[in-house]
């Protein structure tokens, strides 16, 4: 169960923090903590539902991505 423990906790920090997970994943802070602390057991909905969040911020973070690329690709040089 530690390994579980370590993984989710891990996971939030991927996310940015217990505020940011929160808001992504639904959950109140306080049970987050709770849950990255061991205090309460991680079942394996709320990890299919943190794979979930992550594969979204991932997507985010490529259509960011590919419009920074496609920005870049179109300037015609730094304006800095």
């Amino acid at each position: 169960m530690h390994d579980r423990q370590d993984l989710f906790a891990h996971c939030l920090q991927v996310f940015g923090g217990i505020t940011a997970a929160s808001r992504r994943l639904g959950i109140d802070e306080r049970a987050l903590r709770r849950f990255a602390n061991g205090e309460k057991p991680i079942s394996s909905r709320l990890l299919e539902d943190t794979a979930e969040a992550l594969r979204m911020l991932v997507a985010e973070a490529s259509a960011a991505e590919q419009q920074i690329a496609a920005d870049l690709s179109a300037a015609p040089g730094d304006p800095s």
